[in-house]
């Protein structure tokens, strides 16, 4: 709905091909909706109730005479209820309609993520300048997103990551009450929302000077992240992408430590397509943003993962967010 329509709040969006569309809204949100809606007409849904939305729907598919009806998403109890509601209709997911249009994003679109991005880097900057041994990973997740949010960041694009030491092994570790220590890593994971557009940032830090181990670890993510950006351009496979990456890795001897797909698409929400895995099968166009984000997570040790959002080119890849890799604060 808020790409087509640019409203969230809506509660059904129907697309014809040749006629109006119709955001029915309700009464809640009719107002906003009514100032904001672009492309299409705004129809106020009166009843309080799921049903209302659905009935108006399938009333609007009957009185322009519809005989296939394509659907992004919807929840089985729904899907019943029109099917039953409109016989002689076909209806079908037609999710990768959609996909298809997302993947690719505009020169507006493109706006909103180059300063989600600038807002982004600026969260990081703010987390090295703070960031010291005792001090909580809560409390530094609390000093990023107020640093994003005085740059005008809507909110968080994702709940920010702040792992550190042993917890730093864990991809998706969140944010505790535990106490940073000297001399192990801190795995940093954020992204700023900017008209509801998002950027994804990871950085890996370490107060002091890393071991022996550490350094190698460190330059390991560090070259398999530059040299997979370095090979970035519109007509590469994704799994290829993947592949530059995983095979740095393996040869350092850390194969087994790399737990994730290389990376992701990365728009109105935080993960899209296209999908930057050994198994996927989408090839990179211009106007693609993902995301390039390998990783070596050691459990028991701790992790390390440099990730930056990267837009598509026809003859090469540039990076949104940048900030600095220095490792050691």
């Amino acid at each position: 709905m808020l790409y087509f329509a640019g409203f969230l709040g809506g509660a059904r969006l129907l697309v014809p091909t040749k006629n109006e569309s119709v955001l029915y809204v309700y009464g809640v949100n009719y107002e906003a909706a009514k100032e904001t809606v672009k492309d299409c007409r705004v129809e106020l849904v009166k009843t309080a109730t799921g049903d209302g939305a659905d009935q108006k729907v399938a009333e609007q598919i009957k009185k322009l005479k519809l005989k296939q009806v394509g659907f992004d998403a919807l929840d089985s109890s729904i899907f019943l209820k029109l099917k039953n509601g409109l016989r002689g209709v076909e209806l079908k997911a037609q999710s990768q309609l959609v996909w298809s249009l997302r993947k690719v994003k505009d020169k507006t679109e493109l706006g909103y993520m180059r300063k989600a991005a600038e807002i982004t880097n600026e969260g990081i900057r703010r987390a090295a300048e703070v960031i010291k041994p005792r001090m909580r990973e809560y409390e530094v997740a609390g000093e990023i997103e107020y640093a994003m949010r005085k740059l005008g960041s809507e909110g968080v694009a994702f709940e920010t990551i702040v792992a550190s030491g042993p917890r730093s092994a864990f991809p998706h570790g969140g944010c505790t009450d535990k106490k940073i220590k000297k001399g192990e890593f801190i795995v940093l994971d954020l992204g700023a929302k900017y008209q509801h557009y998002r950027a994804d940032l990871t950085r890996t830090l370490l107060i002091g000077k890393p071991s022996q181990k550490q350094a190698k670890i460190y330059q390991t993510v560090r070259k398999a992240q530059q040299k997979t950006f370095d090979s970035l351009h519109e007509g590469v496979k994704a799994k290829n992408a993947d592949a530059v990456a995983r095979k740095i890795i393996k040869q350092a001897g850390y194969g087994k430590y790399f737990v994730h797909g290389l990376g992701h698409g990365v728009g109105l929400e935080v993960h899209e397509l296209p999908t930057l895995t050994s198994e996927s099968r989408d090839l990179l166009k211009a106007g693609n943003v993902v995301t390039v984000e390998p990783g070596i997570y050691i459990i028991g040790f701790g992790g390390v993962r440099i990730e930056d959002t990267v837009l598509i080119h026809r003859e090469k890849a540039e990076r949104l967010t940048e900030v600095t890799y220095d490792l050691s604060v």
